[in-house]
């Protein structure tokens, strides 16, 4: 049976293995644009057994690891965690790169924490998606009850964005850049793509990306871009079993 593809390597900006897990789910779900949360399951043995199997082919290569599911880290089962951070020692891990929403911004410090007493450092990514948080919410419904760049920004270390929607311009996306820029250490840029929920992605805004805002920052060692939301090696499709 095919499932998703859970492990790769990034070796261009920010070098680093990356792992795809499975947890429960994402508690929010509301996000208009997003069907990442059907990559979830209530079985905690299964997920383990799955994370397991992903975590298996870390090496340590680059003492970096990205960690990410659909959802937050705070979702994953503490087996799960377990295991991570069990990876982390064995394999030489020093940075690790995970994934938080905003309703779980108060694990983070005990979650650094706990990390930190193993020698490894904490990078948490918020999915922000702009800072125009109007569209934010009304359209985009991600949950951040937040408008202050600055708020945002301070519980956590860098953020993605989401570009290719109605509505933005040229302009409108790389001034979201620069702020994520003047208030994280680093932004993930991610194109829109087809999926299955009714936000769709839009030719123009995606035209006035690629033509004007992708040459201003594509070698940008802060900004990762991706044009294709499996560009990390990780979310696709593969007939191996895991």
């Amino acid at each position: 049976m095919a499932d998703l593809t859970r492990y790769s390597v990034i070796e261009d900006k920010n070098p680093r293995e990356i792992v795809l897990l499975r947890g429960r789910g994402c508690a929010w779900k509301r996000c208009r644009f997003c069907d990442y949360h059907l990559d979830a399951s209530a079985d905690e043995a299964a997920n383990l057994a799955l994370n397991r199997a992903a975590l298996s082919q870390v090496t340590g290569r680059f003492s970096r690891l990205e960690a990410i599911n659909s959802g937050s880290f705070a979702e994953l089962h503490e087996s799960t965690v377990a295991l991570l951070s069990d990876t982390c020692r064995q394999t030489g891990i020093r940075d690790l790169h995970i994934e938080s929403h905003w309703l779980f911004r108060d694990t983070l410090p005990a979650l650094r924490e706990r990390f930190a007493a193993e020698g490894v450092r904490l990078h948490v990514k918020l999915g922000v998606e702009t800072f125009d948080a109007d569209y934010r919410e009304r359209v985009l419904d991600k949950g951040i009850g937040e408008a202050d760049p600055a708020k945002i920004a301070a519980a956590f270390d860098d953020c993605c964005l989401l570009f290719g929607l109605a509505g933005q311009t040229a302009d409108s996306m790389a001034r979201d850049i620069e702020t994520g820029l003047s208030y994280f250490d680093r932004v993930c840029v991610n194109l829109m793509v087809e999926n299955s929920t009714a936000v769709k992605p839009d030719k123009a805004a995606r035209a006035a990306f690629l033509q004007t805002v992708y040459p201003r920052y594509r070698d940008d060692p802060r900004v990762d871009i991706l044009l294709d939301n499996t560009d990390f090696g990780v979310g696709g499709l593969t007939n191996d079993p895991q």
